[in-house]
C-alpha cells in the first residue's frame, strides 16, 4: 500500500493544493454577504479534503479493474441517466440533479463522464495500438458515446453533452485512427456546423416558436446570443457582456481581493459557480488569470507525462481522457466569459463551487495516479 502511495506524483499535489487555496479565497470572495451561499468557502474545503480522501483511495486500485467493469459501469451510468430524468425535480429548467440528505446534490451525468472515459479506452485497447477500424471500432464506439449523449441533451445538459463529444474525440486522436477517417471526420464536423449556423439563421424565428420555454433558455438564447450578438434580445447577451465588462474592468493587476463584489460581479448570475473566472478577472486581472492558467498547464502538463510513461495502451487512453476533458473545460468556461464561445453550464474544474464536480475530478486524479502507480506490475506481467 505505502508502495502504491509513494508514486503518487508529488508535483500534481502541490498544483492541487494550490488550486484548492485559489478556490476557497475565490467561493469566499464571491459570496461574502450573501446569507444564501453562507459557508460556502468551508464546504470547498471540506469537500477538497475528502477528495484528496477519494484520490488517494482510487491510487490503491489497480484501474484495469475498472476497464474489466466497463459493461457493469456502463450499464449504471446509463441507468442513472434514464432515472433522473424521470425522477428529478426540475432545477432551471433541467432535470439533472438527484436531491441527497443535507441539501447535497448528485449530478449523473458528472459521473459517466468518467464512465465514457473507461468505456472508450476499453474499446480502444482491444486493438493493442492496431489502427481503429470503421464498422468493428469506430461505429461501436461511436454507439456508446451517443447513448449517453442524447440522454443527457433531453434533460436538456448542452455543457456535459458537449464535453463527451470532446473526451471520445481526444482518446480517438491518439487512438491511432487512419487519416483518410480524421479527414472525413473533419469534413463532417466542419459541414455540420456550416449546416447547422445556415438553418438556424434561416429558420430562426420558427425554430424560436417551436422550442418550450426551457429549451429556450437552455440552448436557443444561448447559441442565439453567440451567434447573433448585434440582433440577439438583451437577455439573451446579457450574462456574455457583463463579464467581459467585469474582467475588462480588472486590467493587468486587478481591483484587489475582495474589492469587486459592490461593481460588475453583481449582475452576473452565479459567480461563485459557473462565472467563478469573472471574479479572477476582475479582483485579480490579468495577472491573476495568467498564475491560473499557468497551475491548470502545469498540472495537464503532468498528467501527459504519466501518460507517455505508461506501458499499457488503455492506461494511457484513460489519462488522455481525462486530460482532453479538463482542457475543454477550461478552454468552454473561460472562453464563454470573454465571448469566445456560448454560455453553458460548464463549470471551471478545481476552482468553480460544487460538491459533485470536485469530487469526481479528484476520482479522475486518483485514476491518473493509478496508471502510473500500477505500471510496474504491469511491466513484470509483460
Amino acid at each position: 500500500m505505502l508502495n502504491k502511495l509513494k508514486k503518487v506524483d508529488l508535483g500534481m499535489m502541490i498544483i492541487l493544493l494550490a488550486l484548492m487555496v485559489v478556490s476557497t479565497m475565490l467561493v469566499h470572495s464571491a459570496t461574502y454577504g450573501n446569507p444564501d451561499y453562507a459557508n460556502y468557502d468551508v464546504k470547498t474545503v471540506i469537500f477538497y479534503g475528502l477528495g484528496f480522501f477519494v484520490a488517494l483511495v482510487a491510487t490503491l486500485f489497480d484501474y484495469r479493474v475498472f476497464l474489466k467493469a466497463w459493461m457493469f459501469l456502463y450499464g449504471l451510468g446509463i441507468v442513472l441517466l434514464i432515472v433522473v430524468y424521470f425522477t428529478a425535480e426540475e432545477i432551471n429548467g433541467a432535470k439533472s440533479w438527484f436531491e441527497l440528505p443535507g441539501g447535497l446534490q448528485f449530478q449523473p451525468a458528472e459521473m459517466v463522464k468518467i464512465i465514457l472515459i473507461i468505456t472508450v479506452a476499453y474499446l480502444m485497447g482491444r486493438r493493442n495500438g492496431d489502427a481503429l477500424r470503421v464498422r468493428q471500432d469506430l461505429l461501436v464506439i461511436a454507439f456508446f458515446s451517443f447513448v449517453p449523449f442524447a440522454l443527457v441533451m433531453i434533460q436538456p445538459d448542452l455543457g456535459n453533452a458537449i464535453i463527451y463529444l470532446v473526451i471520445v474525440l481526444g482518446m480517438l486522436w491518439i487512438g491511432n485512427v487512419k487519416y483518410t477517417h480524421v479527414l472525413l471526420g473533419l469534413a463532417i464536423t466542419v459541414g455540420s456546423l456550416i449546416l447547422f449556423m445556415f438553418l438556424f439563421n434561416t429558420y430562426n424565428k420558427q425554430i424560436h416558436d417551436y422550442l418550450q420555454d426551457h429549451q429556450k433558455t437552455h440552448w436557443y438564447e444561448r447559441i442565439n446570443g453567440f451567434i447573433n450578438p448585434e440582433t440577439a434580445s438583451e437577455k439573451e447577451v446579457y450574462q456574455a457582456q457583463k463579464a467581459k465588462i467585469a474582467i475588462g474592468s480588472g486590467g493587468l493587476t486587478g481591483d484587489g481581493y475582495m474589492k469587486g463584489e459592490s461593481k460588475n460581479r453583481k449582475f452576473i448570475p452565479y459567480p461563485y459557480s459557473d462565472a467563478i473566472f469573472v471574479v479572477i478577472g476582475e479582483e485579480f486581472g490579468f495577472q491573476g488569470a495568467a498564475v491560473v492558467l499557468m497551475l491548470y498547464f502545469l498540472l495537464i502538463y503532468r498528467m501527459i507525462i504519466i501518460a507517455f510513461q505508461c506501458y499499457d495502451l488503455k492506461g494511457s487512453f484513460i489519462v488522455i481522457g481525462i486530460v482532453s476533458m479538463y482542457v475543454f473545460q477550461v478552454f468552454q468556461n473561460i472562453g464563454m466569459m470573454i465571448g469566445l464561445m456560448p454560455i453553458t453550464g460548464i463549470t471551471l474544474p478545481f476552482i468553480s463551487y460544487g460538491g459533485t464536480s470536485l469530487l469526481l475530478n479528484m476520482l479522475c486524479i486518483g485514476l491518473v495516479f493509478s496508471v502510473k502507480a500500477h505500471q510496474e506490475k504491469y511491466e513484470m506481467a509483460t
